[in-house]
């Protein structure tokens, strides 16, 4: 079933953040995977801690999701960078459409492909300054 969520971005302390607001609405912080768990290359050290990502739900089932931005390959978090909208399509064709429209004039983008994690991703930035992520999951190819 398609949703959306919001996806934040982090400098280092996406766990500290997430214990915070875990708090504030009562709930605790689930699907946490760390860079050191997927294997990822060349991390400077304490990066392998860091999230890759996180997810908390808030309010009326809405998700929060969040990263660590990582130094060691060029990453900081600004503004335009570090909140993302997060939409989960049902099928590729329909992440197709909304790629198509959304990335128009963009100035920042992932164009749609296979991700590791198993996901068809992509991201963009579009001309209003609003960055747009996609996940799409178990999609017949339609």
């Amino acid at each position: 079933m398609a949703r959306v969520s919001t996806y934040l971005n982090f400098q280092g302390n996406a766990r500290e953040a997430f214990a915070v607001y875990g708090d504030v609405f009562g709930t605790t912080p689930s699907e946490i995977m760390t860079y050191g768990e997927i294997g990822m290359p060349d991390l400077r050290p304490g990066e392998e801690a860091m999230w890759m990502h996180g997810e908390l739900e808030i309010l009326a089932g809405h998700v929060l999701m969040a990263t660590d931005m990582l130094e060691s390959m060029g990453h900081q978090t600004r503004v335009g960078n570090n909140t993302t909208i997060n939409l989960e399509p049902d099928t590729r064709s329909e992440a197709d459409r909304l790629w198509a429209v959304l990335s128009l004039d963009s100035t920042e983008c992932s164009p749609l492909a296979d991700a590791p994690w198993g996901a068809y991703w992509g991201v963009c930035l579009d001309r209003f300054g609003i960055r747009w992520m996609f996940n799409v999951y178990d999609d017949p190819r339609v």
